[in-house]
Formats: structure tokens, sequence, C-alpha cells
């Protein structure tokens, strides 16, 4: 295992063990051969050292994460959405449109409008919104004694959209602080089409959206009035507020 910064001498060492003879030979004079059973592996920081002729040797493409952009992390995952979503014609391209539609535009208005007070990368935050819509997808992944109905799939498409607002709120707009909120609040709220029908006297943190009543709850509003139990020892007590319950 080789790790650590990727200099001129490393290179160097590094380039006879790549070749066909699999020969290591270190600045001692010392030559280590290495077996079929043995695996060079390289976890390095950067390759600004390294020739092409190395890189090549190593089987390996780099490219810097801005560019290569967030379209291969999306487009990988649509192959992987539940196969009674592929039979639903137009579903998938339907699903793709609204990354495009709100992904790319929130992401950039994020980058450039609000301030987060943990620093992340945008292929993250993607990763995050696609983590949460797996949630929602989860229940029509087919199994043995699970079958997925077209009239299912057809009552899913109907909170699609909602759905994946949710999931973009709660990932691209999740990292920024409380001022930040109210700008990527109002961004979103341009954006959206009468079909999602959201509350406007509510930010788009306040709700959830119900796929069984299919309407917008105020998280609040998800649990029952809470009264405090008498016997309890006062260390016990934990009174649901706003963010708890939306925590």
């Amino acid at each position: 295992m080789f790790d650590g910064p990727v200099d001129a001498v490393w290179i160097e060492n590094m380039n006879t063990v790549l070749d066909d003879n699999k020969k290591l030979c270190l600045n001692s004079g010392q030559i280590i051969n290495l077996t079929d059973r043995m695996t060079m592996m390289f976890e390095v920081e950067d390759l600004t050292q390294a020739s092409p002729a190395t890189v090549s040797r190593c089987g390996m493409v780099y490219m810097e994460p801005g560019a290569l952009g967030n379209d291969p992390l999306v487009k990988c995952w649509l192959n992987t959405i539940p196969d009674a979503f592929k039979k639903r014609k137009g579903l998938a391209q339907t699903i793709e449109g609204l990354f495009t539609k709100y992904m790319n535009e929130m992401l950039k208005f994020m980058r450039k409008n609000c301030k987060e007070p943990v620093f992340s990368v945008d292929n993250n935050v993607v990763q995050s919104l696609l983590r949460i819509l797996d949630c929602y997808f989860a229940d029509y992944v087919e199994t043995e004694v699970k079958k997925v109905t077209p009239e299912d799939v057809e009552d899913f498409e109907l909170s699609l959209e909602q759905i994946f607002i949710f999931a973009l709120t709660w990932s691209i707009g999740a990292t920024t602080n409380l001022e930040g909120r109210e700008k990527f609040n109002q961004k979103l709220k341009i954006l959206l089409s009468d079909k999602v029908n959201y509350p406007n006297d509510r930010m788009i943190y306040d709700c959830m959206w119900n796929k069984t009543t299919k309407e917008w709850m105020i998280w609040t509003d998800t649990q029952e009035e809470y009264f405090v139990d008498s016997k309890l020892p006062y260390g016990e007590i934990t009174v649901p507020t706003f963010d708890s319950i939306r925590m």
C-alpha cells in the first residue's frame, strides 16, 4: 500500500515494479520481486509529479471532481431505480428531468449565495439527495414475496415531484446556515410548479410530504399533542419541539 504525496523519487522507484518484470528497485540497491499473490495499491494526494506514462501504467484516469460534474452520479443512479419504475413509460425521463430543473439550478445558487458552517463538496450533497430518494423508492423494489403493480407506480408518480423537493431541501439545502436557508427557500419557491402546491406562508423546511394523504404537513402536526407524564423524573422529560421533531 502506497500513500502520501507523489514525488520524483517515489515515481522513479515505482516505475520498475510497474513493468512486466514486476521488480521493485530501491535506492539501497535492493530488488524485491512481486509475486502473483501480491497487489500494489496507491492512495495518493495528487498526481502533480506523475508523468502520463506512470499514470497509464497504473491503469487510471484522474479528473478533478469539478470537471467531472454531477451528471455521471445521476446517470449511474438512474440505472438502479426499481424495475417497476423502468417499466413505466416515461417515468425514468421524468425523474431525470427533475434533476435538470431543480438540482443543477439550486446547487449553483447555494454555492454562490449561501454560507456553510461546515464546507461540503457538490458530489457529496448530490449523493445525499440520491440516498433520500432511495429511501422513498425502497417500497417499490420487488421481492419474492412482494410484487409492485402498475397501479402502485401510478399512485407514486403523483407524489414524485413533491418527494424530490423534500429530498432536495434536506440534502443540497441542508448544509447552509439560517440566513442561507431563507435565501434557498425564496429561490426554490420561484422554481416550484403549481403541481407541488406548497403552502405559501411556510418555508420549505417547515413541512414534510405525507405520501399517504398526499399533502404537506407541518412537522409539529406529525405528532400527537404532548402531555408531560407526572410520574417521570424531571431529567427524563423530553418535550418535543419543532426542531427535535424535524431532526
